[in-house]
């Protein structure tokens, strides 16, 4: 199996886990109340948008004009990147309702599952897609591998923000959680808003 061919399945992977991801936690983050949990699935599908754009540059690999489909690229990267900025500004806005009016969430055994599973795959996914993006010499798949290693630590603190509820009666561990979720989805948002832009080296799948 050819590098480029180990590269599309690796994103395959990561589009499908997404999907899957995203509607178990904001089913179950729905159910229990619980902001961390939407906020956690919502990236998810943030993370889909991404993967489906570098699936698009991986297999337009070879084909076409370099120009064109690197405009396309920066238009749809520059639309993840005000996704991404519009899922922090909801993130806050419910964290700090629930702060402000003492909004208990329930416990979610689903949700804390869902969390360390997560943290098992993702940084296996990243190490892999990192692997593969040194034999094909591309640095959009090593930056998605860093997006992928990135969401474990999302993981991290969705499982304490649910664990120190669940555990230890904490109700506001759990938008306390999604609040530094925040930090992760503006910087990411401002990064993928400026490489849209063109205002920093774009990262594209070379030779």
């Amino acid at each position: 199996m050819t590098p480029y061919r180990r590269a599309l399945l690796s994103e395959y992977f990561t589009v499908g886990w997404n999907v899957i991801e995203g509607i178990v936690a904001i089913g179950a983050g729905i159910v229990a109340g619980s902001i961390a949990l939407v906020g956690f699935g919502l990236d998810s599908y943030i993370e889909v948008a991404s993967g489906l754009v570098l699936i698009w540059r991986l297999r337009k690999h070879g084909f076409g004009d370099d120009e064109e489909e690197e405009a396309a690229e920066k238009k749809a990267i520059l639309f993840v990147g005000v996704t991404f900025f519009a899922l922090a500004v909801y993130v806050l806005y419910e964290s700090g309702k629930k702060l402000y009016f003492h909004e208990h969430p329930d416990e979610s055994l689903v949700g804390i599952i869902l969390a360390i599973v997560s943290l098992i795959v993702m940084p296996f996914l990243a190490l892999y897609k990192k692997k593969v993006a040194s034999e094909i010499n591309s640095r959009a798949l090593r930056a998605d591998a860093l997006e992928t290693l990135a969401c474990s630590y999302l993981s991290l603190t969705l499982l304490l923000g649910l664990g120190a509820n669940a555990l230890l009666g904490w109700w506001w561990a759990d938008p306390v959680a999604a609040l530094a979720m925040v930090y992760f989805l503006v910087k990411e948002g401002w990064e993928a808003i400026e490489e849209g832009r063109g205002n920093k080296e774009h990262e594209q799948v070379t030779d």
